[in-house]
């Protein structure tokens, strides 16, 4: 029985035999807002065969299907429906037509139909969600990339509802909404989205084009949504990608919908595009936050070219959807006339490239372009490299063929497969034709390879600090242990650039080198016979995808003057380098941490700062010597309560560390101020200790035990939103009692009736890295559990508790064996197996750090 599944050679199959035309889709949702569980699915398929009397399928998930008529007669739905198939005998040459009508069911989960009722209004707010293998969750469908059709939507709906879809919004008559076909697309960008929604609308003009624009969320955020800030950003992204693309938006109007309870950031859905609701903000945020959405709004908006209009034929090639939007998305921001984050590859460099480099070192790294053998290889594969590795090999890609060139063939490969399905192949023959280079040797280096390289830079001077050699070292360090593949030196494009502190005292660049590294070692003639600088940076400008490492010398400068940098990107790639060498085991975590206390207040960039934040808590939290944890964690607690109430009043960075000090107030000093601020009793001048980070507060004094039951209900009661339900049920999972940690274990692990997002905030809280021996006895239980959730519950629900339960807070060889028994005894397939292996090496990781510490 295939269960949910579909296999690579399936679909291949299947797109051999047949081609879709047009979707008729007919959905009853009048009951959504009683609470029924199910609701009416018509689909009618127009399809052709090029095989009389062959078989195939097509694919429902439902819990029940009352009629199958294929060409006229009806089918024994008993006999052809199984699993999430419906077979197909007897096919025609040529057009078959084929109707199926079944009860499809609302999810909790956002898979498919997911519904969310908001405690504000009591209304209920629908949204479908159907990447990667879920549109037949709502209705019968060719579940592949590549049989793109037509899809006309037909809609019932309660009284005073909206409908919002792919094609532009029809007016309804009697409740029933009508929808025009779509252009030819493919089924997991159909989108429906449903309730009484708020709207904003507006219009994209230029030189005669005219887009209609909306943006639309929940009422009860209606009062805290920037819709003047998103349009700014979307026009300015539809401005840049049509100049580049030298192509039309291809669709008839652009929606952008933030929904409740969605597990990613945002989907592509063709000219409906929905957005996590988190990023309407209730409260303050940084501007890393602005920065953030921002990003995530023209990844979205690049996909309406790269990925809707221009398909992958096969799941092989989603990181080339998602690596595409992603470069793109970030050289907007840096490039577009009148954009508020100009420096957004530091961003990139900072952010995404550690996710990628962290993901490369796991035992399930891949090559970019990975073997994908059916729909469970993909679910798992929306990773650091198909995003974050992906995104920066073609930023180097652009760097070999040059920016011109590579947008001439971006522009010629529009236009070429418009409305089409494409491979890798088609992309680089496009580049190759405008650059006149030959990529196929670089693809395979690049793209076919797993695995990350170290660039060291090699250098002789003599007495007077003359350089009389230079050369960069690549390194291809071994694989990690279970992944597939062989170490690799790889071309890389870099630059090197040499700073110096200039007369009032900040590292500047004096000299820039720019040039093709290729094989062990490459000699850079240019810098010969000129005075050593200061630092010497490899990989300047960011331009390649490496760990890089600085000279004995460059080192113990940035150590003293990290901060000293006049620009954010050498100071992010400094950064990035020391938090590398922190993981790997390089560097002492106390003195990443003293070399962090030094630079941090001198960081002008707040998504850096952020970003430090983050690393500094998780690197005494796991990777510093357990016997010097606590000594360590007081150290930065100071340091955050310090530069909190030295902070510019009601800068973004007095939030930053308003956030960080809550996140490890200890002392009882420290956890009076928290409560005096809670209570207004006490003040920071500027601070404005608003809804969320009243909540930041409450969790970290209800993780520590100052709060319980009652004072949390008393700020849920002041907060009676949907965000208020999930902090709530947070701080509640972070007391530190036994009787916390076994109700919130059983909400999630031995019921499940919670919505996703509940589910989230219920681990969040749950796993407390100052609870480690309260938590101790759950390491057993995880294992004992495991199997039967990951086979019960819906893929989304299902990560959530493998990955967010798994004991990684347990730094400990017992974790190490108490996995591999478990993995050799359950045979786990080969997602979970990928799950739980990733955990473990960030066990295996820790302890390999941990050890480094104590030996400092």
């Amino acid at each position: 029985m295939p269960g949910t599944n579909l296999t690579r050679e399936e679909a291949q199959q299947r797109a051999k035999l047949l081609s879709v035309d047009a979707y008729e889709i007919d959905l009853d949702l009048c009951g959504a807002q009683s609470g029924g569980g199910t609701f009416r699915s018509v689909t009618t398929v127009r399809f052709d065969v090029t095989e009389n009397g062959a078989e195939s399928f097509i694919d429902l998930v439902a819990p029940a299907v009352h009629e199958v008529t294929l060409n006229g007669d009806q089918l024994d739905v008993d006999e052809v429906f199984a699993d999430s198939r419906i077979a197909l005998p007897g096919l025609l040459t040529g057009r078959n037509i084929l109707r199926v009508v079944a009860d499809c069911a609302y999810t909790n989960t956002g898979e498919g139909l997911h519904r969310f009722i908001d405690p504000v209004d009591e209304q209920a707010y629908l949204y479908t969600q159907f990447e990667v293998p879920d549109a037949r969750r709502v209705f019968a469908s060719f579940e592949q990339p590549d049989l793109k059709a037509t899809f006309q939507f037909t809609v019932r709906a309660p009284e005073g509802w909206t409908v919002i879809s792919n094609s532009p919004t029809p007016e309804p008559k009697d409740n029933v909404w009508v929808f025009e076909p779509t252009p030819r697309i493919s089924s997991y960008i159909t989108a429906l989205i449903v309730g009484p929604y708020h709207s904003v609308h507006s219009v994209y003009e230029k030189d005669g084009q005219s887009v209609p624009l909306g943006i639309y969320c929940r009422p009860s955020l209606a009062e805290h949504l920037d819709s003047d800030a998103i349009f700014e950003v979307t026009r300015q992204g539809f401005d840049w990608f049509q100049e580049k693309f030298d192509y039309a938006y291809p669709f008839k109007k652009y929606d952008q919908l933030f929904v409740p309870e969605f597990n990613a950031g945002a989907m592509e859905n063709a000219g409906a595009v929905t957005i996590r609701d988190q990023y309407v903000f209730r409260s303050k945020v940084t501007d890393a936050a602005y920065e953030t959405r921002a990003e995530t709004i023209l990844h979205e908006l690049a996909h309406m070219w790269f990925g809707d209009l221009v398909t992958m034929e096969w799941w092989n090639d989603l990181w080339l959807n998602e690596s595409f939007a992603t470069y793109t998305s970030i050289a907007c921001q840096a490039a577009a006339p009148g954009s508020r984050w100009p420096h957004s590859w530091t961003t990139f460099a900072n952010s995404m490239k550690t996710w990628a480099y962290r993901q490369d070192q796991l035992p399930s790294t891949h090559p970019i372009m990975a073997d994908i053998t059916d729909l469970d290889d993909v679910l798992v594969n929306f990773d650091g490299i198909t995003y974050a590795k992906g995104a920066s090999v073609l930023k180097q890609l652009v760097a070999y063929v040059g920016e011109d060139a590579f947008f001439q063939g971006v522009q010629a490969y529009f236009k070429r497969h418009a409305y089409g399905n494409t491979r890798l192949s088609d992309l680089l023959g496009a580049l190759e034709e405008t650059s006149g280079r030959d990529l196929r040797s670089w693809s395979k280096a690049w793209l076919e390879t797993a695995g990350i390289n170290v660039l060291r830079p090699v250098i002789d001077t003599d007495a007077e600090g003359t350089i009389t050699s230079f050369a960069i070292r690549q390194e291809a360090p071994a694989l990690p242990a279970g992944a597939k593949g062989e170490p690799t030196l790889r071309p890389h494009r870099v630059a090197v650039g040499c700073y110096d502190l200039d007369p009032s005292g900040k590292l500047v660049r004096g000299e820039r080198v720019e040039l093709d590294v290729d094989g062990e070692l490459t000699d850079v003639p240019q810098l010969v016979g000129t005075r050593r600088p200061a630092v010497v940076l490899l990989n300047d400008d960011d331009l390649s995808y490496a760990k890089v490492r600085l000279d004995e010398q460059s080192l113990a400068f940035v150590t003293e003057h990290l901060g000293e940098f006049a620009e954010s990107l050498p100071r992010a790639l400094c950064w990035a380098s020391a938090w590398d060498m922190t993981r790997d085991a390089e560097l002492a975590t106390r003195d990443y941490l003293s070399l962090v206390l030094s630079g941090i207040g001198k960081e002008s960039d707040i998504g850096v700062v952020q970003s430090l934040h983050r690393q500094v808590k998780l690197a005494v939290d796991q990777y510093a010597d357990p016997a010097a944890r606590e000594t360590l964690l007081t150290r930065w607690t100071e340091a955050t309560l310090a530069h909190l109430r030295a902070a510019t009043p009601g800068s973004d960075h007095q939030l930053a560390w308003a956030r960080a000090f809550a996140a490890t107030a200890r002392t009882p000093e420290q956890l009076d101020l928290l409560e005096a601020l809670l209570d207004g009793t006490q003040t920071v001048a500027g601070l404005a200790v608003d809804t969320e980070l009243r909540w930041a507060f409450v969790q970290r004094l209800a993780a520590v035990g100052r709060f319980d039951e009652a004072e949390i209900a008393g700020e849920h009661e002041q907060d009676r939103t949907a965000a208020g339900e999930r902090h709530a049920a947070a701080a509640r999972a972070a007391r530190p009692t036994e009787e916390a940690k076994a109700e919130a274990w059983a909400s999630v692990v031995d019921s499940d009736k919670l919505p996703n997002a509940v589910q989230e905030a219920v681990i969040s809280g749950f796993v407390q890295t100052d609870q480690r021996e309260l938590l101790a006895p759950y390491a057993d239980r995880y294992f004992e559990v495991l199997a039967e959730v990951w086979t019960s519950r819906s893929h989304e629900m299902a990560q959530q508790i493998a990955v967010g339960l798994y004991p990684a807070i347990q730094v400990t060889d017992e974790t190490l064996r108490r996995t591999d028994a478990w993995l050799t005894s359950a045979e786990p397939n080969a997602a979970l197996r990928r799950l739980v292996s990733e955990s473990r090496a960030g066990v295996e990781r820790a302890l390999r750090a941990q050890a480094a510490d104590s030996a400092a």
